[in-house]
């Protein structure tokens, strides 16, 4: 037996910095859960909200109801996993998709992780203040 329109799930991993995102996408009116809340009430700030929405404003349409668990990383690196899974999963529901949201960078996984510290230095880089005297 086929499955209906409604019931189909695409499911693909977005990752940023050190979040990861599981997210599942299906057809619908465009509402959008994170961590079972509303993705406005868990990204409070604007610009984190506007990264996640992203691929939709690449596409100028919104029919697609997302479910997204993300873990690990900050509220920023989250919204970019989210968004790189959101990019993955429309793909892979639509190949006709992935010229325009490859051109948008969108599919590509931004590899910036934080540097780590070395020792002999204040931070990744820092050195500590040389004094002559």
């Amino acid at each position: 037996m086929a499955k209906a329109k409604s019931d189909v799930v695409y499911a693909r991993t977005g990752r940023r910095k050190s979040a990861v995102a599981r997210v599942r996408i299906s057809p619908g009116k465009g509402k959008m859960t994170v961590n079972s809340r509303d993705y406005k009430d868990y990204f409070g700030r604007t610009i984190d909200q506007k990264i996640v929405e992203k691929p939709f404003e690449v596409l100028e349409s919104s029919d697609y109801d997302i479910l997204a668990s993300v873990h690990g990383g900050g509220l920023s690196g989250q919204a970019g996993a989210i968004r790189h899974g959101i990019s993955r999963a429309l793909v892979e529901a639509n190949a006709d998709l992935r010229p325009v949201l490859k051109k948008a960078g969108l599919l590509t996984r931004d590899a910036r992780e934080k540097e780590r510290k070395k020792y002999g230095l204040r931070g990744a880089r820092r050195a500590f203040q040389f004094s002559k005297r």
